[in-house]
């Protein structure tokens, strides 16, 4: 749109008939053509530490919220980005595949 602009000799308010846009958004593409550095988000909680937390696994969510100062729910999105989910009991259930149980108990070590 810029270089359109500036090829065929258009005003801003050319340009914005032509390519049927507001004169705000063609300002604003002309005093910012390059784009905007990103930055990353530092996070509050170390994964390391969480899988060395995640290794008591009589812990509820929300005492480890506690523990690295963050809200449950910042817990449980780190956890399920690791794969992990919510605590499993001992019991075996019935229908429980030995295998799945397994590689439940390996990602979490």
């Amino acid at each position: 749109m810029i270089f359109t602009m500036e090829e065929e000799g258009l005003s801003i308010s050319e340009t914005e008939k032509k390519f049927r846009i507001g004169s705000a958004f063609v300002s604003r593409w002309i005093n910012q053509i390059e784009p905007k550095a990103s930055t990353t988000l530092q996070r509050k909680i170390d994964k390391s530490e969480l899988i060395k937390d995640v290794e008591y696994p009589d812990a509820y969510q929300k005492e480890r919220a506690e523990r690295f100062a963050v809200c449950q729910k910042a817990i449980w999105q780190a956890l399920k980005k690791m794969g992990l989910t919510y605590k499993k009991t001992l019991r075996r259930h019935p229908k429980a595949e030995e295998n799945t149980r397994q590689t439940f108990q390996q990602k979490t070590l």
